[in-house]
């Protein structure tokens, strides 16, 4: 016969308070964190005095330079820039989409007229310019 000791410690680790402290901080990281659209170029945006605020767009140009064109993420030249927009607008409701064409206040004119027109090849017709409102510093 054997007899137990009755004054076994008893070791538990309660992870409740550790749940919770984990919790607060994924909350705390996903609410104070951002996340770009753009493929991370940084532009010097032309200012506007009667800028507004676009919601969703659907197609996203971005003009860095005659050899450097973004169409939503996709880079491309702004000869090539055309076919990346067909490429991109395959299986959409032309008529519906909404574009909007971002260039740096140093690009070429010629560039977004280039831009432009490839867009409304492609039946894009409603095409919106990003542009800062003059009340924004430079970065």
């Amino acid at each position: 016969m054997t007899i137990e000791r009755r004054l076994k410690p008893q070791i538990n680790i309660d992870l409740t308070p550790l749940i919770d402290i984990i919790f607060q901080l994924v909350i705390f990281f996903m609410i104070s964190s951002t996340f770009k659209t753009a493929p991370g170029i940084e532009l010097q945006l032309p200012d506007s005095g009667t800028a507004t605020a676009i919601t969703i767009t659907e197609l996203s140009v971005v003009a860095v330079s005659e050899d450097e064109v973004y169409v939503n993420k996709t880079r491309t030249t702004a000869q090539g820039a055309e076919s990346v927009i067909r490429l991109e607008l395959e299986g959409k409701q032309v008529d519906e989409v909404q574009a909007v064409l971002e260039a740096g206040a140093e690009a070429p004119y010629q560039l977004v007229v280039t831009l432009l027109d490839s867009l409304r090849r492609n039946g894009v017709d409603s095409v919106g310019l990003s542009t800062r409102t003059t009340a924004e510093e430079a970065p």
